[in-house]
């Protein structure tokens, strides 16, 4: 795998991501929506021992996830650009928005298509879940 590089838009934050994405998929919770600034969150699940940050201290924002888990959001905090999440998680779901080159990655499920706005139109083909997956 090739090293991916991202940040944000000031360039105030940058990170790396030296391991492949486990995945990548979209999120439409309305949590996700505020985020984004209007439709869903995309992101790839970065394992956490492949991802560093090289430049900056982004800021965080914490509250509980549609799984009643907390659910840390962390972003630029001169341009406010939302990076990635944190959590109980093995791998860190990153924005793709802030990597240099998004073109690569395309999201493979699409979660909480419940709450999707009737306007956004999510593709045939790829596995959808009204909310998080069956945990089996």
């Amino acid at each position: 795998m090739n090293r991916i590089e991202g940040g944000c838009l000031c360039g105030a934050v940058r990170y790396e991501i030296t391991q492949s994405p486990m995945g990548a998929g979209a999120c439409h919770c309305r949590a996700c929506q505020y985020a984004s600034g209007g439709g869903p969150n995309y992101v790839a699940l970065i394992p956490k021992n492949g991802f560093k940050v090289t430049r900056g201290a982004p800021k965080r924002f914490t509250r509980p996830g549609g799984s009643g888990a907390d659910v840390t959001r962390v972003f630029c905090g001169e341009c406010g650009t939302p990076l990635w999440s944190e959590g109980a998680m093995p791998f860190l779901p990153v924005k793709v928005g802030g990597f240099d080159d998004p073109s690569a990655l395309e999201p493979g499920i699409h979660l909480w298509t419940s709450a999707a706005p009737p306007w956004h139109p999510i593709g045939p083909g790829r596995p959808t879940f009204p909310e998080n997956p069956p945990m089996s």
